[in-house]
């Protein structure tokens, strides 16, 4: 094996503790770099999904909080007066509107659905849905129309079930574009 003359190189400094020939010791705090990115990353992919449901669910709201500059508050005053008149022949709706109805039971009595639905019916309403509505203890019935197009048609519900109902416009129930949620007031007839 070849020998080569001692130089400068060979004498390496006592201090200097050596990992690998090309490694230097790691320094402090990297692993704290290593974790902030990390978080930032998982913020970022959490910030992205809840964007993109917001997206897709239209249900899902997504509210930011205001940064900077103030916004005024504005409160909705429910109306009193009817804006439309209320239709009681439900031969005169008209046919593209496809009008379709749901009954929701808002109180604690069983079946109080359907017997709104059958009156619905009977009346010559389109066949109602009939459900259970998630909260058993509304005290006022609500009729909700998804459209300025359907209030008369609510409003000639509500003479129907013989309720002095709220009737409200609201996209909060999507599977019929008038919504019958059911309180202590209605009683059968």
């Amino acid at each position: 094996m070849a020998s080569f003359p001692h130089d400068q190189f060979d004498d390496l400094p006592a201090d200097l503790a050596r990992v690998g020939a090309h490694r230097a010791p790691p320094r402090r705090g990297r692993g704290w770099i290593r974790f902030a990115w990390a978080a930032l990353a998982t913020g970022v992919l959490v910030a992205a999904g809840l964007f993109g449901l917001s997206r897709f669910d239209t249900h899902f709201k997504l509210a930011l909080p205001n940064l900077g500059g103030s916004t005024a508050t504005v409160t909705p005053s429910p109306s009193t007066t009817p804006t439309a008149q209320a239709i009681t022949n439900p031969a005169s709706v008209p046919a593209s509107l496809k009008l379709t109805i749901s009954v929701l039971n808002g109180t604690a009595t069983q079946g109080l659905q359907d017997k709104a639905g059958d009156a619905i019916k009977a009346a010559g309403w389109p066949d109602p849905g009939r459900a259970n509505s998630t909260t058993r203890t509304e005290k006022t019935t609500v009729i909700y129309y998804s459209s300025a197009a359907y209030e008369g048609v609510a409003r000639g519900l509500a003479a129907l079930l013989g309720v002095g109902a709220d009737v409200q416009l609201s996209d909060a129930f999507p599977g019929a574009p008038v919504t019958i949620v059911l309180g202590a007031d209605y009683t059968p007839k």
